[in-house]
C-alpha cells in the first residue's frame, strides 16, 4: 500500500487553538498509509487579486505544498456561523488563477469543532458549499463535528477527553482508506 502525503490545513491563527490540537491528535492516530503535513495559514498574505500576475513568494510556496499533497484535510473551528477569515484567504490563494486550482483532484476531507454544543456543523457545511468545483472529491461519511472541543486537550495539547480518541480514530482511519480508494 502506497503512503499518500495529506495537506491539513488548519483554519485557526490562536497559539493554542482546538484545530491546531486536533490536527496534532490525528497525526497521531493516522495509519502508516498517510503521511499528515498540518500547515497553518500565519504567514500567509491576503489574497489580492492585482497580484495574481506576480504572486508572492508565500502564495506560490502555499500552492505548491498542496499541489505536492495526494490529499487535503481541512480542520476548522467555527466562527460565526461560518470558517475563519483566514482559512477562506487559504481557500482564495490556493484556488486561483481561475482553472489552475492547487486543490484540483484531491480527495477532501472536513473536520469541524467548537466548544459550543454544534461542533462547528455551520463551518462544515459552509465548506461543503464553498469547495466543490475547485477540489476533488468531498469525503461524505463518517462526518465529524467535534462539539465540547474546549476540554477535551490537557495543557500538553494531547487528548484529555478519552471520548474523543475512537472519534479521531474512526475518521482518520476512514479518511485513510476513502484517499486509498480515490487514488487508485
Amino acid at each position: 500500500m502506497a503512503t499518500h502525503t495529506v495537506a491539513v490545513i488548519v483554519g485557526s491563527l490562536r497559539k493554542q487553538s482546538f484545530s491546531l490540537k486536533i490536527a496534532h491528535a490525528l497525526a497521531k492516530l493516522t495509519p502508516a498509509s498517510l503521511k499528515l503535513n498540518i500547515l497553518t495559514l500565519h504567514d500567509l498574505s491576503f489574497f489580492n487579486q492585482d497580484l495574481e500576475a506576480a504572486p508572492p513568494a508565500d502564495w506560490l510556496k502555499f500552492r505548491e505544498t498542496i499541489q505536492a499533497s495526494d490529499a487535503v484535510l481541512f480542520v476548522t473551528p467555527e466562527y460565526n456561523r461560518s470558517i475563519s477569515g483566514v482559512l477562506k484567504n487559504a481557500i482564495d490563494v490556493a484556488s486561483r488563477p481561475y482553472g489552475k486550482s492547487s486543490f484540483l483532484g484531491k480527495p477532501v476531507g472536513i473536520v469541524s469543532n467548537s466548544p459550543g454544543p454544534l461542533g462547528g456543523v455551520a463551518a462544515a457545511m459552509n465548506l461543503k458549499q464553498l469547495l466543490p468545483g475547485i477540489t476533488g472529491p468531498i469525503m461524505q461519511q463518517p462526518e465529524i463535528y467535534l462539539n465540547g472541543i474546549g476540554d477535551a486537550f490537557d495543557d500538553k495539547g494531547d487528548i484529555a477527553k478519552e471520548s474523543l480518541r475512537p472519534v479521531l480514530q474512526a475518521y482518520i482511519d476512514a479518511f485513510a482508506a476513502w484517499v486509498e480508494k480515490q487514488k487508485k
